[in-house]
């Protein structure tokens, strides 16, 4: 059972390296377009300013993750040695990736807290401080390696109290969401999930809220609306979409859509397409 695999075949993340060398001075990051973000300080001190939160100072090597787009300001003076390797980081499916939407506004932990990513980092780093034929693919593709591996980390410590990634932390939990990631289009039922978890149906949809922070049937109905969500916005006619998440038609799917959303397929589809037409690339 693999259960990062089953999300990330749906909804993948690619990284754009913009930073990589020392720092100095004072950068607004994050204050348009759809992305997240991803810093990694090497060596020195950096200030961070957040909206409402004033500022916060790191002189260690730190995991600076901001999974959804949030404005923030960086800041250091050449005495700092401040070093930072960054990468804007496009999550599939926007505000509505269930990764993204997972994890915290703003996540910060010490490297030196996460022994399982040193070697990618060490390549990273590598990578990023001298210049190598074809680098930048390169880290492109080892700041999509190291999401994996955060979101590895943050289950195997259990770091999230709530939502997704608690769940899957779960071993009772995990055989249950990954399941129904793996097969949306599945006729899933309290008493088969529940088997699953090896609980009974009480206890398991108690558990389930608990960890997962919904109920079971809410979480199943925003799976299957985000998997169709994106089969739209890739063209694919709703009369195939609504079997391949699970509806008997293109209405049932309709009425799941409207119950999750507040929007009607195409008026959803429609909005989404002008709003991509509005971002600057």
């Amino acid at each position: 059972m693999d259960r990062l695999s089953a999300l990330l075949s749906h909804f993948s993340v690619s990284a754009g390296l913009f930073h990589s060398g020392g720092y100095c001075g004072v950068q607004v990051i994050g204050d348009v377009g759809n992305d997240g973000h991803l810093h990694f300080l090497k060596q020195g001190r950096l200030e961070l300013w957040l909206p409402g939160q004033g500022r916060q100072v790191f002189d260690q090597p730190s995991l600076l993750f901001f999974p959804r787009p949030l404005s923030h300001r960086f800041q250091a003076t050449e005495a700092d040695g401040t070093e930072l390797v960054c990468a804007s980081l496009q999550f599939d499916g926007g505000v509505n990736n269930p990764i993204s939407r997972a994890l915290p506004d703003f996540l910060q932990l010490p490297l030196a807290d996460m022994p399982g990513i040193q070697p990618s980092l060490q390549l990273l780093f590598d990578e990023a401080f001298q210049r190598y034929c074809g680098r930048l693919a390169v880290l492109n593709r080892l700041f999509e390696v190291l999401v994996i591996q955060i979101l590895r980390h943050l289950m195997a410590n259990q770091s999230m109290s709530t939502g997704l990634l608690s769940g899957l932390a779960d071993p009772q939990l995990a055989p249950v969401l990954t399941s129904m990631h793996e097969q949306p289009a599945e006729a899933w039922t309290l008493e088969r999930l529940a088997r699953l978890a090896g609980m009974s149906r009480a206890s398991f949809a108690r558990h389930f809220h608990e960890r997962v922070g919904m109920t079971v049937g809410d979480y199943l109905l925003s799976w299957r609306v985000a998997l169709a969500q994106q089969k739209l916005r890739q063209g694919r006619p709703m009369k195939l979409v609504s079997g391949e998440v699970g509806y008997d038609s293109p209405s049932a799917l309709a009425r799941a859509f409207r119950r999750q959303t507040g929007h009607s397929p195409s008026d959803w589809l429609k909005s989404h397409l002008d709003l991509t037409k509005a971002v600057p690339a």
